[in-house]
């Protein structure tokens, strides 16, 4: 019997490591796409991923050239939840295991689509429309399933307000993604086998969709002019670090700090005034509990007429619940109308919480397990009806989006019942100076490119901005990572209805079906065949 070649199993060695290696940086070069980093070559990583997909030996294989580049671009673009538990010395010991866990399970989303593009892809050019749609069809899967994760979109590579980002009014960020993808993934075939013709129109196809992205969007705010309203904002960013707020002495000073951001003297006087999430270390009940020293400093810094934007939790007797109570995040708007104090006019409570953040899912069997006690969560906050607008008198109608409820496209009505913008507070200092606020800045900002509207956003460290219905922070209105003090600014107009506003992710359907029919078709038919009359 013949002995194994050595040199053979080292060769075999090298391919599979150097298979690993490219699948890697297919993923990384793709994460790195996004802002802040903005190497918008790293697209490049989406026609490799497709190559390592089809030349893999088995269906299995591609599943693991796709988990490996999705292991890669998760843990670029979400690194920085580890810093959440850096917060609590106690939860320390979690971030390791928060900075690998979250990207290995994300990552199956990649390889369910590699390993499904293996199994269906068809021969020919036209595989690279199966390879962007079945991509993006798992794109939007994660953003949907088990409430849904859909941070850093491969349509959200392009910085929010620039040329590339604007055909999101038309289809969204899931449809720039499959034109995205798709356009990239045409330079794929030009490594590979057949027809020299054929592979090179693939990829002037693919520079043309590219060339008609950046075209159309500069053509697009080529006529986009913020017009102000008389509504006057004021944004205040306190620079309160996560880590320093649990102490009686930090609280008083944390209230000061507020109070005095939200009286200080400015050139405009404001209409409202936004503070972010989580902004006081209480809960409503006992900010503004009758007597309260902090309802009464909050109320002499708001003047008559003027409107306070604020995100606390809040406690709303339930008999039904276990405490006689549900817990809520909770926006609540309070208005000086001349009168004793001020006086609740709106309320929205956050519809889609975080998991293992704000609830414990399947809470019953995982805190039996221990695991409520290890994340150090008491109580689970309650969810919200689906977001809507709200109604704060004296003030155009608003569409509250609280934290990573802005990640999602179609929470905020687009037409008949569009609001006049979007306030989106935020509690990012969870994630202190780390990539993760500035993406999340990029995501919220889709929200206006999709429905027209300005958003405010306002988050205790940064960053907080004023953001026109292009996707563009106005002007220099913008606090960055720890940087304290206001934007004042006058809310600029809602831009006309977009197709995306009309129509939802209808055309990014459409497109999913005629990416994927050069798949479905042919087995649609196989499977037809195998049918034999009369069964």
């Amino acid at each position: 019997m013949p002995k194994p070649d050595p040199a053979s199993r080292r060769d075999r060695l090298m391919l599979r490591f150097g298979r690993i290696a490219l699948a890697l940086l297919a993923g990384a070069g793709a994460a790195l796409a996004h802002p802040p980093f903005g190497v918008l070559p790293g697209l490049l990583g989406y026609p490799l991923l497709m190559l390592l997909a089809e030349r893999s030996a088995s269906v299995r294989g591609g599943f693991w050239m796709g988990w490996l580049a999705g292991f890669a671009y998760f843990f670029i673009s979400c690194w920085w939840v580890a810093e959440a538990f850096l917060v609590n010395p106690a939860q320390a010991w979690m971030a390791p295991f928060a900075a690998s866990l979250l990207p290995s399970g994300l990552g199956l989303f990649w390889a369910a689509a590699t390993a499904l593009y293996r199994r269906f892809a068809p021969s020919g050019v036209v595989r690279v429309l199966v390879f962007a749609g079945l991509f993006c069809l798992l794109e939007w899967l994660r953003g949907h399933v088990l409430t849904g994760f859909p941070w850093n979109p491969a349509g959200a590579s392009w910085r929010a307000g620039s040329a590339g980002s604007q055909f999101a009014s038309v289809v969204g960020v899931y449809g720039l993604g499959l034109v995205t993808v798709a356009a990239v993934a045409a330079f794929g075939p030009l490594v590979g086998p057949g027809p020299r013709k054929a592979r090179i129109g693939a990829a002037v196809l693919g520079t043309l969709a590219l060339a008609a992205l950046l075209v159309g969007g500069t053509l697009r705010l080529g006529g986009a002019r913020p017009v102000p309203t008389d509504t006057v904002v004021r944004i205040v960013q306190a620079d309160v670090a996560q880590e320093s707020k649990w102490t009686p002495e930090a609280y008083r000073g944390i209230v000061d700090r507020y109070v005095n951001l939200t009286a200080r003297p400015g050139a405009l006087v404001p209409d409202v005034i936004v503070w972010p999430e989580g902004a006081l270390p209480a809960s409503a009940n006992r900010v503004f509990a009758p007597g309260s020293p902090d309802a009464a400093a909050i109320a002499r810094a708001v003047r008559p007429g003027q409107t306070l934007i604020l995100g606390l939790g809040r406690a709303v007797a339930d008999p039904t619940a276990p405490d006689g109570a549900r817990y809520y995040n909770s926006l609540l708007a309070l208005t000086d109308e001349g009168g004793d104090g001020l006086r609740f006019t709106a309320a929205y409570d956050k519809y889609r919480l975080v998991p293992f953040g704000e609830f414990l899912p399947a809470g019953d069997l995982l805190g039996a397990l221990g695991v409520r006690s290890l994340t150090h969560m008491p109580l689970d906050f309650s969810a919200g009806p689906r977001p809507a607008p709200i109604a704060v008198p004296g003030l155009p109608g608003v569409q509250p989006l609280i934290c990573y409820e802005s990640l999602y496209p179609g929470f905020t009505p687009g037409a008949g019942d569009r609001p006049r913008w979007i306030v989106n507070i935020s509690n990012d200092a969870w994630f202190g100076r780390t990539s993760g606020p500035l993406q999340h800045l990029n995501l919220a900002s889709y929200r206006a490119i999709e429905t027209g509207l300005p958003v405010v956003r306002s988050t205790p460290t940064g960053v907080s901005a004023m953001i026109d219905p292009w996707g563009r922070v106005v002007g220099d209105q913008r606090l960055e990572p720890g940087e304290s003090g206001v934007i004042d600014a006058r809310l600029p107009a809602p831009a006309a209805v977009t197709v995306y506003g009309r129509l939802g992710d209808a055309l990014f359907g459409l497109g999913l079906l005629l990416a994927l029919a050069p798949a479905l078709v042919p087995a649609l038919v196989r499977a037809r065949s195998r049918v034999r009359p009369g069964h």
